[in-house]
């Protein structure tokens, strides 16, 4: 087989010499660069390669030029000079190069982004890799175009500094905006920036995907036209600290007795036990302590000290019993499938409730559970 392999590289190598037509060079270029790529080349043997390859970016015909680039854009036997080269030529030579060669260092892909060609820019923004300061040179000096490329690139490290640039330069742009909010790992104050500046269905997608601060889910929550889009019980089971988003809650006034219910119902206990530790002014460690008395007095006194609606109360004997039965049979109480049983259960025994919070919850059991690719609205409380 090396033989062979050898005969067919001299044969290419005689047919490209001898060959006038520029179209029969590109095709026995294309048919030897592909031939060197795929052999495994001694020292020798890659130099003779390498000394090929670089007769061959100087060939006088475009389309040898661009048979060379984009046969060896992804091939680490490619010479650095020779990648260079290539990457100043003409776009269709230039970009294939740019957007994949593996030989370019990040001051190579730096150069090329100050440049300031817009369709090369984008060409580097769209690379299987994209490094953390080739990224930021992208944030500053970019286009518009290879800043959303850059943005909707999953593989492409972009600081914070550099997304707050890129929200600096392009917050007016839907389509940045858009990419920049898709993409799979966000830091809060990106989040916090793009939630003011997106499309309703983009604000979805953040709100549901990314977390985002106490104050500022309340804050939409108050506005009619966030109100399929903001759910603060959703809210609550992302948020890290669960004390100061009840205490929040507590001081716009949206901590009721309604929301603790609608929390309960759908298995939140963690939300409900620190919600009624807040409007008690009651240590959690208290509280938790009273709403799992096993007798009839603890939760009841909890339940007074926190001024909530006597009507509702057997209500919410009811949701917390549930949620107790359900542990006590092995129920995982984290997951997506308990908040679905701890809701049937619920419903099942026709609590006494008002007319909005079954329709909440009745609209919460009707909705298909939630899966990573699906975008979901929900009505605020």
């Amino acid at each position: 087989m090396t033989a062979y392999r050898a005969r067919l590289t001299e044969f290419d190598i005689r047919r490209l010499i001898k060959a006038t037509d520029e179209d029969e060079r590109a095709s026995a270029a294309h048919k030897l660069c592909r031939s060197m790529d795929r052999i495994d080349l001694d020292d020798a043997d890659r130099e003779a390669a390498q000394k090929i390859m670089r007769v061959l970016a100087q060939d006088a015909a475009e389309l040898v030029r661009r048979a060379l680039a984009v046969t060896l854009k992804s091939s680490d036997l490619l010479p650095h000079d020779v990648a260079r080269m290539l990457a100043a030529d003409v776009d269709s030579i230039a970009l294939p190069i740019i957007g994949s060669s593996p030989v370019f260092t990040d001051d190579d892909l730096i150069e090329i982004v100050k440049a300031g060609s817009a369709v090369r820019q984008v060409a580097v923004a769209a690379r299987p890799r994209v490094s953390r300061d080739v990224a930021d040179v992208l944030s500053s000096d970019g286009c518009e175009q290879s800043v959303r490329t850059l943005a909707s690139n999953d593989n492409a490290d972009i600081s914070e500094n550099a997304m707050g640039r890129v929200v600096d330069r392009f917050g007016s742009s839907p389509e940045v905006v858009a990419a920049l909010a898709y993409r799979q790992v966000l830091p809060l104050d990106i989040t916090e920036r793009l939630v003011a500046l997106a499309s309703e269905a983009v604000r979805t997608h953040l709100i549901t995907r990314h977390a985002v601060a106490p104050e500022t889910a309340i804050r939409l929550s108050t506005f009619a036209r966030e109100r399929a889009t903001v759910d603060l019980i959703d809210q609550a089971a992302t948020t890290a600290d669960i004390a100061t988003f009840v205490g929040q809650l507590n001081a716009r006034r949206a901590l009721t007795g309604s929301l603790l219910l609608r929390a309960l119902a759908r298995g939140q206990m963690t939300l409900f036990e620190h919600g009624i530790a807040e409007l008690a002014s009651t240590p959690h460690e208290r509280a938790w302590l009273m709403v799992h008395d096993a007798g009839p007095l603890g939760l009841k006194a909890i339940y007074d000290r926190a001024g909530l609606p006597p009507r509702l109360f057997q209500a919410f004997r009811a949701g917390v019993d549930t949620w107790r039965q359900l542990s006590a049979e092995g129920a995982d109480t984290t997951g997506e499938a308990f908040r679905e049983r701890m809701l049937e259960r619920f419903l099942t025994q026709r609590p006494n409730t008002s007319r909005d919070d079954l329709a909440y919850l009745m609209e919460r059991l009707d909705r298909p559970a939630e899966t990573p690719g699906r975008l979901v609205a929900a009505n605020a409380a």
